[in-house]
């Protein structure tokens, strides 16, 4: 009796300790890569998730920080499920070589999964670098419009300013003309009344200046 009990405990030993090799191991569910940029930037890598990953990066250098998010499937691509360290180093390599490990990679896509779906490759979901413009920061449409009109028109306004000032100094030098015209009346007038005084009776004085006048011009 004995002896059959040990062996019902022996058998459900070795089920047990079979059942614990035959599940399969689940990875790491965070996972950290350092690496630093071509600008000098220390960057810490940062992968959790089983399924659907998340990657996230963030980088600091001389006080300054940033940060950039992925997402993606890369459980996809037959590559990464047998070595899914060389996909993550294989991304770490090819942010070394940017100055910006956030810049001008909004999709990365390891050499080993290219050929892969694009659910298997890391699409940046999110940024501190993104620039977010403020409602102060926005042109005013309506105060551009305004100073193009007045930029419009005052070419015009400026023609006519200058025409009007071409167009004063007319009336002044006619004015110039009619003092000469009555100066030179004048003097007839009185050439005419010392000829007359000479030459006609003193009755005659203002009928023979008028003729004399008259003919002179």
């Amino acid at each position: 009796m004995k002896t059959v009990t040990f062996l019902l405990l022996m058998i459900v030993g070795c089920l047990g300790g079979l059942g614990q090799k035959l599940r399969p191991r689940k990875r790491s569910s965070v996972e950290e890569i350092r690496f630093q940029t071509k600008a000098k930037d220390s960057c810490t890598m940062t992968v959790s998730g089983d399924e659907e990953v998340k990657l996230r990066i963030e980088c600091r250098n001389q006080g300054k920080s940033y940060w950039c998010e992925y997402a993606g499937k890369p459980s996809v691509c037959r590559a990464f499920n047998n070595n899914p360290k060389a996909y993550w180093n294989q991304i770490a390599l090819e942010l070394r070589k940017l100055p910006n490990a956030c810049l001008s990679t909004s999709v990365l896509k390891p050499a080993m999964c290219q050929k892969a779906p694009t659910d298997a490759h890391m699409k940046q979901v999110a940024s501190s670098l993104k620039p977010t413009q403020n409602p102060s920061q926005q042109p005013d449409t309506n105060n551009q419009g305004k100073s193009v009109q007045k930029s419009s028109t005052s070419p015009k306004q400026a023609g006519k300013s200058s025409i009007k000032k071409a167009g004063k100094p007319r009336p002044s030098t006619l004015l110039l003309i009619k003092p000469t015209q009555h100066s030179r009346a004048s003097e007839n007038e009185t050439e005419a009344m010392k000829l007359a005084r000479e030459h006609c009776w003193e009755s005659l004085h203002n009928f023979c200046s008028y003729i004399i006048s008259f003919f002179r011009g």
